[in-house]
């Protein structure tokens, strides 16, 4: 005898098997569009009170401690590895956040930083 619970629930199965294939990114751009979006926020509320909006240096903090431009060529000449390594795990003055962002939101700030000197 077949069960009759399982025949009706495959209309509420198939349901959400929709709805997770609707809201799920359907695309890399859209998951970067959300990663930067993310990433963005990241960098205004745990860089830019040192490194400045820009990437300049040229806040308050950032003057005082005579932080480098992340948009010059000195900076941007490190790889993805060098720069993410002290993103992750500080240098010199600079906190390692690592622990506190996680190793993809470090690594997606490098991208962030490689945008800011396109912008200069």
């Amino acid at each position: 005898m077949p069960n009759f619970k399982v025949v009706k629930s495959a209309p509420a199965i198939i349901a959400l098997i929709l709805g997770v294939m609707i809201l799920w990114p359907t695309s890399s751009t859209t998951t970067s569009a959300m990663m930067f979006d993310g990433v963005d926020t990241t960098f205004k509320t745990k860089c830019a009170s040192c490194h400045s909006l820009d990437g300049s240096g040229s806040s308050p903090v950032g003057k005082s401690m005579k932080l480098r431009d992340l948009r010059s060529a000195e900076v941007q000449k490190q790889t993805d590895a060098q720069l993410q390594g002290i993103i992750s795990k500080g240098k010199g003055k600079m906190p390692a956040f690592e622990k506190s962002l996680g190793a993809d939101t470090c690594k997606a700030l490098v991208g962030h930083l490689r945008e800011l000197a396109k912008k200069k």
